[in-house]
């Protein structure tokens, strides 16, 4: 169970901020929900509380781990399949996982093989959703505004030799 004010992590939407526990009727069903906001975008998400465990809800990582999933992007090894299916298939898997670090992995790969080759439509959002999800957790794991998280990714990305 998590209280107002904690910063837990949605899989596949990103980090946020417990803002209050509400109680709400949807197809006439009562449940009590987390309202959990967002730093990126300024989004509510509403998170039926007795999911949590099913949804994968955790705690936003601390800065020590943030660091090291900086750290991901500092070495020039991907791991990708050249097959466009196979490779779409094993990012969406990473991102759905809810792990910051294989989410951080989808990022480095999708932004290397953009850099070498460019992405299809779907791998560049793909990246793009990626990359909101990382971000997120890293602005609140790390108490930073999202452009220096952005900066410190692309400028590490510059180094990585093709």
């Amino acid at each position: 169970m998590y209280n107002i004010g904690d910063k837990i992590v949605y899989p596949m939407h990103g980090a946020g901020i417990i803002e209050s526990i509400e109680e709400k009727e949807i197809l006439g069903k009562r449940q009590r929900y987390y309202i959990m906001k967002m730093p990126i975008g300024d989004m509510k998400v509403m998170i039926p509380m007795e999911s949590i465990n099913e949804i994968g809800i955790r705690e936003v990582i601390n800065q020590q781990e943030a660091e090291s999933v900086i750290n991901i992007f500092k070495s020039s090894q991907t791991d990708m399949c050249n097959n466009w299916n196979k490779r779409y298939r094993e990012n969406m898997g990473k991102i759905k996982s809810g792990n910051i670090y294989e989410v951080a992995q989808v990022v480095k790969n999708l932004m290397y093989r953009d850099k070498i080759k460019g992405l299809s439509t779907g791998e560049r959002k793909m990246l793009s959703n990626a990359k909101q999800i990382l971000i997120s957790e890293l602005v609140l794991a790390k108490g930073v505004e999202q452009s220096e998280i952005e900066d410190t990714i692309e400028s590490m990305f510059e180094h990585i030799k093709i």
